[in-house]
């Protein structure tokens, strides 16, 4: 987990008290005292989020409304498509798309979400990134734009292939929603935003209220027996099972969509020929990538063995004394698969799933393959 850091002064998230009285290990992460696991361990969190509902606190991510001051949103939309390479101004009422905030050399500065909510556009960016984001924004879109960074909201994740029956006990409309569907219900008489999304590979709920109403509505998805509570170890393993990136470690500001093997997110309207071809920062460099090639691609790995290989550990081709020719961005061990799985950049011409590579841990040489991703099949519901 390549977010944690140490920091004088922690914020807590509005279930901050919930995750104590749960007897939760607290850790610091992008600037949050948060929880990475309870008392019944990372392990048994996975398995459960695979196998039930699992329940997360993500209220550290930065949330974020664009709105016209006058005028119309669909302005708003395409005054955005100048900072990403996604289809926005095409995106319907109450649906959301993943992204990228590009830079002028074609790296990503932040990932996120975008819904469009019919009068404004709700952006979920990342905790790290969040003043970073909201600054580039406040910098860079036209002043008819009001930006509002929302720092009294919360956001759970309800996660796992029981989620739609658990949520449903509260708001029978989820049924109906399929995968980046976004709708205004009411959740226990409050009206919450929620998408169907999240970050764990399995079907599920993002939902977005106010800090007042959060634990009320922690403890009630709590009561059915079918949720446990999940913290960040989990919410990472099982992220990396769905081969799904981490910003700050298999993104950043020098690694560009097309090496990240993120290319499905810009759509033909973005690309040479489309309507609103490379009208974001970077264009010029990641349109060229789209049509050449790079030297280096994001792929799955598999080492032989029980050992994790963790980010940070050099690849080799062959030869013990050549040079790496890549290195692992994220790493750890597979839970649903009883085996350890990772991520990193090879060149290209070695990223075929088979391929035999080689890491290096505690100073030997150990065997891994480049893999396909992801590593457990996705159970988004889109139909």
């Amino acid at each position: 987990m390549t977010e944690l850091n140490a920091g004088a002064t922690l914020r807590h998230t509005p279930l901050h008290a919930m995750h104590i009285r749960l007897g939760a290990r607290m850790v610091p992460f992008a600037g949050y005292e948060m929880p990475v696991q309870y008392p019944s361990g990372v392990i048994k969190e996975h398995l459960h989020t695979r196998a039930a509902a699992g329940l997360f606190d993500v209220s550290h991510m930065g949330q974020i409304t664009l709105r016209p001051k006058s005028g119309r949103l669909a302005d708003v939309a395409l005054a955005l498509e100048s900072f990403v390479p996604a289809d926005i101004a095409g995106l319907a009422i109450d649906r959301q798309r993943y992204t990228m905030f590009t830079n002028a050399a074609g790296g990503v500065i932040d990932d996120l979400m975008v819904s469009n909510r019919g009068d404004h556009l709700l952006l979920v960016v990342n905790a790290a990134r969040k003043a970073v984001d909201a600054g580039l924004l406040r910098a860079s879109l036209p002043a008819d734009c009001l930006i509002e960074v929302h720092e009294q909201r919360a956001l759970l994740a309800l996660q796992g292939p029981l989620a739609e029956e658990v949520l449903s006990t509260l708001t029978p409309d989820v049924r109906s929603m399929r995968f980046m569907d976004v709708r205004s219900l009411t959740l226990l008489g409050k009206t919450c935003t929620v998408a169907r999304s999240g970050y764990t590979g399995e079907d599920g709920f993002e939902i977005c209220t106010g800090a007042e109403t959060a634990a009320v509505l922690w403890e009630a998805l709590l009561r059915d027996p079918a949720v446990a509570p999940i913290g960040l170890g989990a919410r990472d393993s099982l992220r990396l099972e769905a081969g799904l990136c981490l910003y700050g470690a298999d993104l950043d500001e020098t690694t560009s969509p097309i090496e990240a093997a993120l290319e499905w997110t810009i759509p033909n309207v973005r690309r040479p020929g489309g309507a609103r071809e490379g009208i974001f920062p970077g264009a010029e460099v990641i349109l060229d990538q789209l049509d050449r090639g790079v030297p280096r691609r994001r792929v799955g790995l598999r080492p032989e063995g029980r050992a994790p290989v963790r980010a940070g550990a050099p690849l080799f081709l062959a030869a013990p004394d050549e040079a790496p020719c890549g290195s692992v961005t994220s790493g750890g061990f597979g839970v649903s698969l009883n085996a350890p799985v990772a991520m990193g950049f090879v060149p290209t011409a070695n990223a075929i799933p088979g391929t035999r590579l080689f890491t290096e841990v505690r100073g030997k040489r150990l065997p891994l393959a480049v893999s396909a991703l992801p590593f457990v099949p996705r159970r988004y519901k889109r139909a």
